[in-house]
């Protein structure tokens, strides 16, 4: 399961994958999804100001296709990386709310034990889900 979620920690988009798939080739895609309101008028924005992943993430090809689109990023190098810049810790504490999303999601128990068989019901009940979390109350 890969979520994209807005800046406080509702869920925006979600995309399935197979479980030996790293999480790095879907980045993309991930990216493309999802759709953040404007606070006035005007078109939902699909481009975020800033981007933030874990380690499974980072790789140059994923970087690059941020700064080609704008996005600045606070994604941790990996050990093996030989990559220096500036890396905002406060930003990446903020990755919390993602995490506490996910445990949110899977106080659902269709979600936690995936009962489902096939990957479209599995999605349509994340979905749901989702849905859920965005009403208020």
């Amino acid at each position: 399961m890969h979520i994209k979620a807005e800046g406080r920690g509702k869920p925006l988009t979600v995309l399935l994958t197979p479980g030996q798939q790293h999480e790095s080739t879907v980045f993309e895609q991930l990216m493309h999804r999802g759709a953040i309101r404007r606070p006035g008028r005007g078109r939902p924005r699909i481009r975020p100001g800033r981007c933030g992943g874990d380690k499974g993430y980072t790789g140059h090809r994923n970087r690059v296709a941020l700064r080609r689109r704008g996005i600045r990023q606070t994604i941790p190098k990996r050990s093996t990386e030989h990559r220096t810049g500036p890396f905002d810790r406060a930003t990446y504490r903020r990755r919390h709310l993602v995490e506490n999303l996910f445990a949110r999601c899977k106080q659902f128990r269709a979600l936690a034990t995936r009962y489902d068989k096939r990957a479209e019901s599995f999605r349509t009940a994340w979905t749901i889900v989702m849905t859920i979390l965005w009403l208020p109350g």
